[in-house]
């Protein structure tokens, strides 16, 4: 199963929180898209270079407020975010 980037984001944001800091881990995050902690972290590596997610060494992650502001714009359009 393919799972894409934009719903990793989308997980991400019901499991942790911007504004209290409260984090997951990307185990977690596996097993609620039933996907492989490799691809997760693949997916949270270009996020995180986006500033949408915040990383932390001990394998916790959160979303950002950019990361929550960019999903609450709702758009159905393919939105492109690019690190450079």
């Amino acid at each position: 199963m393919s799972v894409t980037r934009r719903a990793v984001l989308e997980q991400l944001a019901t499991a942790s929180d911007a504004d209290q800091r409260e984090t997951t881990t990307t185990a977690a995050l596996a097993a609620m898209l039933e996907i492989d902690e490799g691809t997760i972290e693949s997916h949270l590596n270009g996020l995180a270079a986006c500033e949408l997610v915040r990383t932390y060494p001990d394998g916790r992650v959160r979303i950002t407020i950019t990361g929550e502001e960019l999903l609450a714009l709702d758009t159905d359009e393919l939105v492109i975010v690019d690190s450079n």
